[in-house]
């Protein structure tokens, strides 16, 4: 179909977002090194939120503008996928690698994800997919066991792979919630009224830290980095997830995230210089085979269901 060919198909959409998202692990964490990680979650969705917002003025005119009902269920989302989600992420940054965060949050997303749709019978258990779930289990406690025990581990890094378990749990229902977002609400509102939404929450969290803050000893070079958060992972990549999710579904869209993985480990390596033991390395291998396994199992014995991705040539508004 032509709308889902070329520069308009959702999965060179959902392409592009994976790359922004893979390497702003390692952005955030150069950025959670100089500053409270408070502050350093504020600075990336409070300028997201402002160049969604100039987005809008810019280009949102010809878009209907969204019901009361459908810009507070997309004020609900920023809740999830951008204050919950963020909140626990730069709090994880600021006591494990960032290495950890690119493992854990797009791997297990995922399998929350079709964990949640297996138990609400929104579809069908297969042997391969309860298999990939159980494997995703296994490999994701050999994973923070290996953080806990190992030589490159220890009890801060624990601490911070639960936290981010505790991203990867809030964007698995951001994920979910997603096409039910979009109905009715263009996405770039959609976005906008999420993004917004969390940057207020994410602004009144940081607000003790601003105080503590060195300002005027930040060097020119995290302040690039800012605006690259800002811009491209916070702004154009979460408008880019939404039209991909209300374009294929929540599964194909949580698919798309085990690029992240690989992006970010080749950003940590070779920029941050981080690294796991070998316990580590086979959880991560174990819970992105078992991840694997879950999401595309059985897929085509879904049961049809309310919210599931639009057939070709339905607006997202149709779902």
């Amino acid at each position: 179909m032509p709308a889902n060919r070329g520069w308009k198909s959702p999965y060179l959409l959902l392409t592009i977002t994976m790359l922004l998202w893979g390497s702003a692990f390692s952005s955030s964490k150069s950025v959670v090194a100089q500053m409270p990680h408070t502050v350093a979650a504020l600075l990336r969705f409070g300028g997201g939120a402002v160049a969604l917002l100039a987005a809008v003025a810019l280009f949102g005119r010809s878009g209907a503008p969204a019901s009361a009902r459908g810009g507070g269920r997309a004020a609900l989302a920023g809740l999830l996928g951008v204050f919950a989600y963020n909140g626990f992420f730069f709090w994880g940054l600021s006591l494990a690698p960032s290495l950890d965060a690119g493992i854990l949050i797009p791997v297990l997303s995922p399998v929350l994800t079709s964990a949640f749709l297996l138990v609400t019978g929104r579809d069908r258990p297969t042997g391969g997919r309860l298999a990939g779930l159980t494997l995703g289990l296994a490999g994701a406690v050999v994973f923070f066991f290996g953080a806990g025990g190992s030589a490159h581990g220890g009890a801060t890094r624990l601490t911070g792979d639960l936290l981010y378990l505790l991203s990867a749990v809030c964007w698995a229902a951001y994920t979910l919630i997603g096409p039910r977002v979009l109905a009715g609400v263009d996405p770039l509102r959609a976005t906008t009224y999420a993004t917004c939404a969390g940057a207020v929450l994410l602004g009144a969290l940081a607000a003790p830290d601003l105080g503590e803050t060195h300002w005027s000893e930040l060097p020119a070079g995290l302040w690039l980095n800012v605006v690259f958060l800002a811009i491209g992972p916070a702004a154009v990549a979460n408008l880019l997830y939404y039209r991909g999710v209300g374009a294929v579904g929540p599964a194909s869209a949580s698919l798309m995230m085990f690029m992240v993985p690989v992006i970010n480990t080749g950003c940590a390596m070779l920029f941050l210089g981080e690294s796991f033991g070998s316990l580590q390395a086979v959880g991560a291998l174990v819970l992105l085979s078992g991840a694997v396994l879950a999401v595309t199992r059985g897929r085509g014995t879904a049961r049809p269901r309310v919210g599931a991705a639009p057939t070709a040539g339905k607006k997202p508004s149709e779902l």
